[in-house]
């Protein structure tokens, strides 16, 4: 099991299976994705320094229960530095935010205990079962002994992935793997489930079915989804509200109809990215956005 490069919070797990597990604690008694509260996501003034760079600046966020958004832009445009302060893998240079109702500077833990997450890169074990991956994400995530395995026989079915359980990972086809990864953030039944990239390397019929279980467990759950991704088609089938950054900043948000209209009659999400970023779809990012995207391809077959 390797750590996630950023979990420096004292007594903080980050493992492959994408968990961002506290330390050893109780269950969290306000847990499960239809507890009442404020807005799943809240960041007021939320800004990141690296240095003389500013990667996140002063981003005012609202995301509101049981909504898929969309956090799209060009690669360096801060997407992935929100998610991870939001994650509590980076801490603010300034401003504040909640996650699931708790400080994501103060209650780091509560946060973790409140969310999944599924990285763009495969986080699954390919050397250990499907169960087996899943029984470690239910440790990580303190699912209690009594109900884990019913927890895992219902996640798996959910899935798709019933009659797989106690296959090798390293067997599954990309689309499975992806599953599996979102059985593993959604086992402990979060309140916001956080996707970066989820369908990075996928064919479009493994995409579909992503799409499909994604769309499902926000039905089901009624679970918060924030998600990023460079698919335009993605962000408009499974979003029902978008932001679009660009240098740090929310350079645009509202639905996808709504953006699209803004940019002009017959516009795609396509024409709205490059009006309001100045990017060029086409441009893949820096040679180390390239080979990480590659990596992940990969490693999905």
């Amino acid at each position: 099991m390797t750590a996630v490069a950023g979990a420096s919070e004292p007594g903080a797990v980050a493992s492959e299976s994408g968990a961002v597990a506290s330390e050893p604690a109780a269950v969290d008694p306000g847990g499960g994705a239809a507890a009442a509260g404020p807005s799943p996501i809240l960041a007021s003034g939320l800004t990141r320094d690296f240095g003389k760079l500013r990667a996140v600046d002063a981003l005012d966020l609202e995301i509101r229960g049981g909504e898929i958004f969309g956090l799209l832009g060009p690669n360096g445009a801060g997407k992935t530095t929100t998610i991870k302060m939001l994650i509590t893998l980076l801490p603010p240079t300034a401003g504040t935010a909640t996650v699931a109702g708790a400080d994501i500077v103060r209650e780091p833990g509560v946060v973790r205990r409140r969310i999944g997450y599924v990285p763009q890169l495969v986080s699954a074990d390919g050397s250990l079962t499907a169960r087996e991956n899943l029984r470690l994400s239910a440790r990580l995530y303190h699912v209690p002994g009594a109900g884990r395995e019913a927890a895992i026989d219902e996640s798996l079915e959910f899935m798709g992935l019933a009659d797989f359980g106690d296959r090798m990972v390293r067997t599954f086809s990309g689309g499975m793997v992806r599953r599996l990864e979102l059985a593993q953030a959604m086992l402990h039944d979060p309140r916001v489930l956080f996707l970066d990239e989820p369908t990075v390397g996928l064919d479009p019929i493994a995409r579909g079915t992503v799409w499909e279980r994604v769309q499902l467990l926000r039905e089901r759950n009624g679970t918060t989804i924030l998600l990023t991704t460079h698919y335009m088609d993605e962000a408009d089938v499974l979003c029902d509200r978008i932001a679009m950054m660009h240098g740090g900043r929310v350079a645009a948000i509202g639905t996808p109809d709504e953006l699209k209209a803004g940019v002009g009659e017959d516009a795609t999400l396509d024409d709205v990215f490059v009006a309001l970023t100045g990017a060029d779809l086409e441009i893949g990012g820096t040679f180390r956005d390239i080979g990480r995207t590659r990596r992940t391809a990969q490693r999905l077959g």
